[in-house]
């Protein structure tokens, strides 16, 4: 590696954001832009089910993304003073599942992007549960049949656009998840490839086998031509056209967000784990080179890959809590409860406990323990005494009651209990929200020096893969804990605020769900 490069470059597509990180040699930040995009949701069509799903659509332009995307990053390289030829690689992370349909020959896509909350084809879903094929999904994929994953979301695609299964049938367009689509357009058209973090996400890959599963593409009716090739997460991805950044740079590094971020974290060993709070909140627990298929409301999922590495493929636990970040943007933007989102922390702190109030974000459907795509959002628990302050200290009590429950469950599957947990992402600024999540735990929550693990994983595979990085150990001064919140609760008041918050839960479940005629 040429001393005359500086720096990696992490390209980060998130769920409300796209931004933009140049990390250095030690793995700190250079610099960093961001910006946010629009969120396009509307409720399903007219008698499309008995039971509104409320906004169970939610879309992205796709050239919103692609736009936000090479801006920050051209933003990014002009703020911190670095020329193209100084940097060493890209690595690209994103959010995963969200579904992209685009022409070969234009690059144009064929329909909005179909993000992972959308709740769209949750009927497919109950189709295809009730005909008996969910066993095997699980076998193959270690996930389960809900709306949140990528091929019922192309099912969907297929049976409202004529011709459009035709066109991917012969190649003429292609799927992706958010990275490909990167990917595609980034190489001016010349690479289709995913990583096989994001790959996993799709229902279609098998995580075991290794590889695009025939027998899942027969299940979902889905054709194989509009397929990316699937490469190992830290191996070349190709290079970026030089009309983009001002010269060829390889795009050494790809991985799904929660992955990206428990690769920086070192989730390497059995019973390693991390939660990332962004929009929502995602829990990895490594199980080592075994998947774990059938774990009760848990996903079975590889871990990121590194082209040449000996010890083969490594497998998480992952929960998911579809709104934890998003709940804090409701109160701002839905109820106006706060300006800004730091506005959140002083507003909980202004009372001592949220005065009884449970709040379930189940904005999206409830994600693990429950996999309910049909609960709704509930604030239970009002009196003639509930203020602003209550109301905010229940929406940071939501998110770490709703992160504790999957804790439960991936300790119950592992037979490990946690003595930590590595925290990073957004939320994680709200010291509140931490030492609360501390005490609903009962274990102390490392911050780390560098929040934003999910680019810096992304930077690293990229950093690894080039030379720039020759080990983990280049960014120890980055993961180096910042701060460790203790748990400061008793344990029978810890008992009573989760029992109260699973009664809470028990009564959102099931809302939405159709009813007969």
């Amino acid at each position: 590696m040429g001393s005359e490069k500086r720096c990696v470059l992490a390209l980060d597509q998130g769920t409300t954001s796209s931004r933009a990180i140049l990390f250095d040699a030690a793995g700190l930040p250079l610099a960093m832009a961001q910006e946010t995009f629009p969120q396009h949701t509307r409720p399903l069509a007219d008698g499309a089910c008995a039971g509104d799903l409320d906004q169970a659509i939610v879309e992205h332009d796709p050239e919103d993304l692609w736009r936000t995307q090479l801006s920050c990053a051209t933003r990014c390289l002009a703020e911190a003073g670095v020329r193209p030829e100084e940097i060493a690689a890209v690595g690209i992370t994103n959010q995963r599942e969200t579904t992209i349909l685009w022409d070969r020959a234009t690059g144009q896509a064929v329909a909005p992007a179909v993000v992972w909350q959308s709740r769209v084809s949750a009927a497919i879903c109950e189709r295809l549960k009730a005909a008996g094929h969910e066993p095997l999904v699980r076998q193959r994929t270690g996930l389960l049949l809900d709306p949140y994953f990528s091929a019922t979301k192309i099912m969907h695609l297929f049976e409202t656009q004529p011709g459009l299964r035709e066109r991917c049938a012969t190649g003429e367009v292609l799927f992706g998840t958010v990275d490909s689509f990167l990917i595609w357009r980034l190489t001016g058209g010349r690479v289709h490839a995913t990583d096989v973090t994001n790959a996993s996400r799709t229902l279609l890959y098998d995580i075991t086998a290794g590889g695009w599963s025939d027998e899942l593409l027969q299940l979902f009716d889905l054709p194989r031509q509009m397929l990316p090739e699937v490469l190992p997460s830290a191996s070349l991805f190709g290079e970026v056209d030089d009309r983009w950044l001002g010269a060829a740079i390889p795009i050494a590094g790809c991985a799904g967000d929660q992955q990206a971020a428990a690769f920086a974290h070192g989730c390497h060993q059995p019973g390693d784990a991390k939660t990332t709070y962004g929009t929502g909140a995602f829990l990895l627990e490594s199980t080592g080179t075994t998947p774990v298929l059938n774990a009760p409301g848990l996903l079975a999922t590889p871990a990121c890959t590194v082209a040449g590495q000996s010890a083969g493929q490594t497998y998480c636990l992952e929960g998911s809590v579809f709104v934890a970040g998003a709940i804090v943007g409701w109160l701002r933007d839905g109820l106006g409860l706060i300006e800004r989102s730091g506005d959140i922390e002083p507003l909980a702190r202004s009372v001592s406990d949220a005065g009884g109030v449970m709040l379930v974000p189940a904005l999206a459907g409830l994600g693990t323990p429950h996999w309910d795509p049909f609960a709704r959002g509930l604030i239970i628990g009002l009196t003639r005494g509930t203020g602003r302050g209550q109301i905010a200290r229940a929406a940071l009590d939501a998110i770490a009651l709703s992160v504790a429950d999957v804790i439960g469950g991936l300790e119950k599957a592992s037979g490990c209990r946690l003595s930590r947990m590595r925290v990073d992402g957004g939320a994680c600024v709200n010291d509140l929200l931490m030492q609360i999540q501390a005490d609903v735990l009962g274990i102390p929550v490392d911050r780390p020096v560098v929040l934003e693990t999910t680019a810096l994983g992304a930077a690293m595979l990229a950093g690894l893969t080039t030379g720039f990085y020759t080990s983990a150990s280049n960014v120890a001064a980055a993961m180096a804990i910042e701060r460790s919140f203790t748990p400061q609760c008793e344990p029978a008041d810890r008992d009573r605020l989760l029992q109260r918050w699973r009664n809470a839960v028990d009564r959102s479940r099931g809302w939405a769900r159709p009813t007969a005629e």
